[in-house]
């Protein structure tokens, strides 16, 4: 099976023209763009705001929402972990809305969602005043968080490639992951400097000091919603909407019976991106402080510092896939998943604060290529019609499936095989991405289906 045959299910039918962004190239305003992009990568790193303070925050939430057990910090994760049950849900639920109602609409919603679920755990009460209805509210606020991200990632990456220019949609397309970048940075950042100006277990930070980086979600939230709602929907969605020769009404069974080999296409070609991403960023500081004894600040400052290095280079790496094809930089990032991970995590090992961050540099170097070229890649795949539905209901099964299970995997593996564990599950992602990005049709400068 070709590529071409994976996607075919997905073109336009009844229309002869294309119906991507450069249907409106001459008329879109160019101020209008770079709303466009602002919009979308604030809610991208929203997203991995969250993320990032429920993390490196998880001991001191395990405190406060769980009665004193040996389980509170495992129960404190496994809360974490309901978002990602929730992600394919949203994903069912928004994107196929999205392709009905429109991109701008949807996206304002999963908005102000998200910014609420955040907001309200940082006005939760602790388990010592409300007993066991503060963890059931914390889980209620973390499902409503991932039912939200669900309609949030490619709801973007699709607002933003159905507003950019063909030849320019691989630059535009990578502020969604500097958003990504800053959000977890930040994030990070600001419940690390709590913990050291509070200190870890002072009464000052497990009674309110925790309480600030959730807090902020909500003005943060108010920018985004206040971006996404002043913006009209894409030209993409409005060329497509008023096609008189489709009036087909895209829907949930519509994704599943007619564009189940996309859907399939793109999960393999997100496989790596999704083991590799929450490997590097959520995994390794543990791996660092944990298994390697460096210490749990000291994991975290490494693996920040690499992020900051990262969000330089994001940019750039997309405005390299404009110029060579989305192919070849993706081709390039799966065989360096295949040949580094062992050699960068045998640097890892060595103990040496020099030998761990030039590991964590090699392998956050060959994720950028990944990152930056990702978000024009993926819309690509799909047509205008049902684009928003498919990518939405691919990409969260395939992040639920072998992102969220990624950290998990890795723990696990590495008492019984072994710190090498965590690049074999890396080097096989890269195996079955490296096939589907090979069999992948090239869309750098090509209008969108």
């Amino acid at each position: 099976m070709s590529a071409n045959s994976d996607v075919a299910d997905g073109r336009d039918r009844g229309s002869s023209r294309s119906s991507g962004a450069a249907v409106d190239d001459e008329r879109v305003d160019p101020s209008d763009i770079r709303r466009a992009v602002a919009a979308a990568a604030v809610g991208n790193a929203t997203e991995w705001y969250d993320f990032g303070i429920f993390s490196y925050l998880t001991v001191v939430l395990a405190k406060v929402f769980y009665p004193e057990s040996g389980l509170a910090v495992v129960a404190t994760f496994a809360t974490f972990s309901v978002a990602f049950v929730a992600r394919p849900l949203g994903g069912m639920f928004f994107g196929p809305l999205g392709d009905r109602i429109g991109r701008q609409k949807v996206l304002a919603i999963t908005m102000l969602l998200m910014a609420a679920g955040t907001l309200g755990i940082g006005l939760l009460p602790s388990y010592a005043s409300a007993g066991m209805w503060a963890p059931i509210l914390l889980v209620g606020c973390r499902l409503v968080q991932g039912f939200s991200t669900g309609g949030e990632y490619a709801g973007a990456a699709t607002f933003v490639a159905e507003y950019a220019p063909d030849q320019r949609r691989g630059f535009l397309g990578s502020f969604l992951e500097l958003g990504t970048l800053a959000g977890y940075v930040t994030g990070a950042g600001l419940a690390t400097g709590l913990t050291l100006g509070l200190g870890e277990g002072s009464p000052a930070l497990q009674s309110w000091g925790w309480r600030i980086p959730f807090l902020i979600a909500g003005p943060l939230g108010a920018v985004g919603l206040y971006l996404r709602y002043k913006l009209e929907d894409t030209p993409a969605f409005r060329a497509a909407s008023s096609d008189s020769g489709d009036r087909s009404t895209p829907g949930l069974k519509d994704s599943f019976t007619r564009h189940w080999r996309a859907m399939l296409f793109c999960i393999a070609v997100l496989l790596v991106f999704n083991i590799a991403d929450y490997a590097i960023l959520t995994y390794l500081p543990e791996f660092l402080g944990g298994e390697l004894r460096l210490g749990t600040t000291t994991g975290l400052f490494v693996v920040v510092g690499v992020m900051v290095l990262m969000m330089m280079l994001v940019n750039p790496v997309g405005r390299l896939s404009d110029r060579v094809g989305r192919r070849p930089v993706l081709l390039a990032a799966c065989v360096g998943f295949l040949v580094l991970p062992i050699p960068a995590f045998l640097l890892m090992r060595q103990h040496s604060l020099v030998l761990v961050v030039l590991g964590v540099l090699i392998m956050g170097l060959t994720l950028v290529l990944v990152l930056g070229t990702m978000p024009a890649t993926l819309p690509a795949l799909f047509s205008t019609r049902n684009r928003y539905g498919t990518f939405a209901i691919a990409y969260n099964l395939g992040t639920a499936l072998f992102g969220g299970t990624t950290p998990v995997i890795m723990a696990a593996a590495v008492p019984a095989i072994g710190t090498l564990a965590p690049a074999f599950w890396i080097m096989l992602g890269g195996v079955v991405s490296l096939i589907a990005v090979y069999r992948m049709e090239e869309s750098a400068g090509r209008p969108l289906r």
